[in-house]
């Protein structure tokens, strides 16, 4: 009973059967850990390169901007200074008398337009006032600006105001053929707006109707980036000359001379 119950002596005498498993690399880790670092940092470039393109989407389809750093029109295209002749009023001896000058020699200066009546009401003394401080505000560059004045109908203008404006060139045209040229806003009339013509005679720039101050502030930020990006190609005094202004008065040696088909005579 005993011999049959114990173990065969071949079995004890035989190995233990083991299956042996690789132990796990340590530098295959750092190969999984050096993968997905690798993969995230290729993640976050591609980001940083699309950041852009999608910012530009979000601005233009969310935000919207207009992508204006000008407060005046830009005129386009361009419309250069007709060869009229025209009047150009002058003081003489307390009243004013005409000169026919052609409006293109008007070239060679930033041009600061005002239209208005010979009447000057109001609304047009303001508009006078904020041209006379936005060249006195230029500085050193006013002197590579001139300020026009273009009365559109045959009424007089008052020696009294007019001493208050200081050197204006007054130009006298009519309202429908000034209209051929400078066109206000729709809804607007000529009068109501201040205009920018440059050194090349190109009517270039309209500005917004019926200024306050807090829009004048606006325009001469505008006056000053012209002139400082004509800066390197456009002086005060160059060819050609600077035309002669309302604050002259005449000479022997340069004597008025009167429109064509008619005699020098006050308005």
């Amino acid at each position: 009973m005993s011999q049959s119950a114990s173990p065969d002596s071949s079995s004890l005498q035989s190995p233990l059967g083991l299956t042996v498993h690789s132990l796990p690399d340590p530098s295959q880790g750092d190969v999984s850990t050096r993968t997905r670092w690798g993969r995230w940092k290729m993640f976050l470039v591609m980001l940083i390169c699309a950041a852009p393109v999608m910012a530009s989407y979000f601005t233009y389809y969310v935000v919207r901007p207009d992508g204006r750093r000008n407060f005046g029109d830009l005129i386009e295209p361009q419309r250069p200074l007709p060869t009229w002749e025209v009047a150009q009023s002058l003081p003489y001896g307390g009243k004013f008398i005409d000169k026919t000058i052609t409006l293109s020699s008007l070239r060679g200066q930033w041009l600061l337009v005002s239209v208005g009546s010979g009447a000057c009401d109001k609304a047009c003394a303001h508009t006078l006032y904020l041209q006379r401080q936005l060249h006195t505000s230029l500085g050193k560059e006013s002197d590579r600006l001139d300020r026009v004045w273009i009365v559109t109908d045959e009424a007089p203008i008052d020696t009294i105001l007019r001493s208050n404006w200081g050197e204006v060139t007054v130009l006298r045209i009519p309202a429908a053929q000034l209209a051929t040229w400078l066109q206000p806003q729709s809804g607007k009339s000529l009068q109501d707006h201040l205009y920018l013509v440059d050194p090349i005679g190109n009517w270039m720039m309209r500005f917004a109707p019926q200024l306050d101050l807090a829009a004048a502030a606006k325009v001469k930020r505008d006056l000053e980036r012209v002139m400082r990006a004509s800066a390197f190609w456009d002086t005060a005094g160059r060819n050609p000359p600077k035309p002669a202004t309302a604050a002259a008065t005449p000479t022997d040696s340069a004597p008025l001379a009167p429109p064509s088909g008619g005699t020098a005579k006050p308005p």
